[in-house]
């Protein structure tokens, strides 16, 4: 059998302002700053996947965006999140608010950005054990 290697490149993000919304999402993970590529605010992650924003006029329909983080970088967005007195919960539908998770032995939470998606940063990856 053939090994594949598919990765996984970057995602179109919609925005009332990609610029706010980029630059909040570099803030509140600590990456580094947004940069523009044709008509999109761009942010890549630490794998080198991109999140690219862009602006729209009609209805933003929340999407889901999952970070994987080590335990430190937990420690500091976390910081930062009850720095900005950020609502968060343990769980996506939002049903234990002001709580962090602990599955697969690791810490996860949500929150969202300030057009609706719903970011998750977490320590370990489901079904990783622990």
């Amino acid at each position: 059998m053939n090994k594949v290697s598919v990765d996984f490149n970057h995602t179109i993000v919609w925005s009332r302002d990609k610029n706010a919304s980029a630059a909040f999402l570099t803030e509140i993970l600590g990456l580094p700053s947004p940069r523009t590529f044709s008509h999109f605010r761009v942010v890549t992650t630490g794998n080198g996947v991109n999140i690219d924003f862009l602006d729209t006029d009609a209805e933003i329909t929340p999407q889901h965006y999952a970070f994987l983080v080590s335990e430190s970088e937990f420690d500091e967005i976390f910081k930062r999140i009850r720095e900005r007195s950020m609502q968060y919960w343990a769980d996506p539908a939002k049903e234990k608010p002001g709580e962090i998770n602990r599955r697969d032995g690791g810490r996860g939470l949500y929150f969202d950005d300030p057009d609706g998606h719903s970011l998750e940063i977490l320590t370990r990856p489901y079904g990783s054990g622990g």
